[in-house]
């Protein structure tokens, strides 16, 4: 597996290099998956079209069961918006055994961020200037998933976070590539220590 590194702000590369470098299969479509929790089930829309790298990782961590039986290892509550995280990190027993013979760890996938008019996404590009953001395709809203970030214009490649309701604040700085479309109150119920038992692919 390859360690990946952020390498220009620049619209350098495209997503076909990132899926090539990853070894992804990066299908290009939307797809629905299940989250099966301690406190419920709801399911999530993936931008595969629009997020393609991410959307594309993510699937393979589901297809490898990385996530089941995982926990919800942080809750941030603000005022009108609640913070989710989940995922694993790149150290834990599962990395260490499926690495056992290699020297890097892949611990982050490129930053993907989707401006309007623009047929590719920005790789290793996040918003500097808040104006900026009327540009973005996905914004933070009631129920949306990112990947947490590794460094300033990395993501992880294992950990994710949802949140409750909009959060402009956190616009154009994560990739962005789903929201939750159905089960949105089971969501909203998750409290740290809660489990993924696992996450399902839609055919």
């Amino acid at each position: 597996m390859l360690l990946i590194i952020g390498c220009s702000h620049n619209n350098l590369y495209d997503s076909s290099y990132y899926c090539e470098k990853l070894d992804l299969s990066c299908i290009k479509k939307d797809q629905i998956v299940e989250f099966k929790t301690s406190k419920g089930n709801f399911e999530v829309k993936l931008y595969g079209k629009k997020t393609p790298v991410t959307v594309n990782n993510f699937i393979r961590n589901v297809k490898k069961n990385i996530y089941k039986n995982e926990r919800f290892y942080k809750i941030i509550n603000f005022p009108q918006v609640k913070v989710i995280h989940s995922g694993i990190y790149p150290e834990n027993n599962y990395y260490k055994k499926e690495n056992q013979n290699s020297k890097e760890l892949r611990r982050n996938i490129p930053l993907e961020i989707k401006l309007k008019k623009e047929i590719e996404p920005k790789y290793n590009y996040q918003i500097e200037d808040p104006s900026e953001s009327i540009n973005l395709t996905n914004f933070f809203e009631k129920g949306s998933l990112a990947m947490v970030k590794s460094g300033e214009r990395n993501s992880s490649s294992t950990e994710f976070f949802f949140v409750t309701n909009k959060f402009p604040e956190l616009d154009g700085r994560y990739s962005i590539f789903g929201k939750v479309v159905k089960g949105i109150e089971i969501l909203q119920k998750i409290d740290k220590e809660d489990l993924i038992y696992e996450i399902v692919i839609s055919n």
